[in-house]
């Protein structure tokens, strides 16, 4: 099978492309998509718990706590002890954090106004519906992974 025929060829080839894209109009205003992705998903209003931002964003909790601090230091970002749970810090955007939210949106926002420009809504229905079974398919090959791992575990 060549590279081309394959379906991880394409999704990959159109993240970087997409990637490329947004990092360089974030390069623009001084900071990465990376750092766009985390303001995106903090609450500009409430502040977010730390530890709810990596799981949303499918990160690992060592990576996300080096941006948090990059983000802290660039002043994007404070940190503040959450009222209801003591032990946790939840992260407060600063207002040039949401100026840079705002400018992550509206990149996000324009880029896929300008998909559904040249794309039909027939056609991103069927879209989101083969990135659904492409999603189904991932999630089965990883249970059978840890199925098989659990069944090596329980053979020992």
């Amino acid at each position: 099978m060549k590279r081309e025929e394959t379906v991880d060829y394409h999704i990959k080839s159109a993240w970087h492309a997409i990637s490329r894209m947004y990092n360089q109009q974030a390069a623009g205003e001084g900071f990465t998509t990376a750092i766009g992705f985390v303001l995106i998903n903090i609450n500009s209003k409430e502040g977010t718990p730390a530890t709810k931002i990596a799981p949303m964003m499918g990160l690992e909790t060592r990576s996300l706590t080096r941006m948090l601090k990059n983000m802290e230091e660039k002043g994007l970002i404070f940190k503040k002890p959450d009222l209801v749970d003591k032990r946790s810090v939840r992260i407060f955007l600063t207002e040039e954090g949401k100026r840079k939210k705002e400018i992550s949106v509206k990149t996000i926002r324009e880029f896929n106004e300008q998909i559904r420009e040249v794309v039909t809504e027939s056609e991103l229905q069927n879209f989101f519906k083969v990135f659904e079974k492409i999603q189904l398919v991932i999630d089965q090959v990883q249970s059978e992974g840890s199925d098989e791992i659990n069944k090596i575990i329980f053979e020992l």
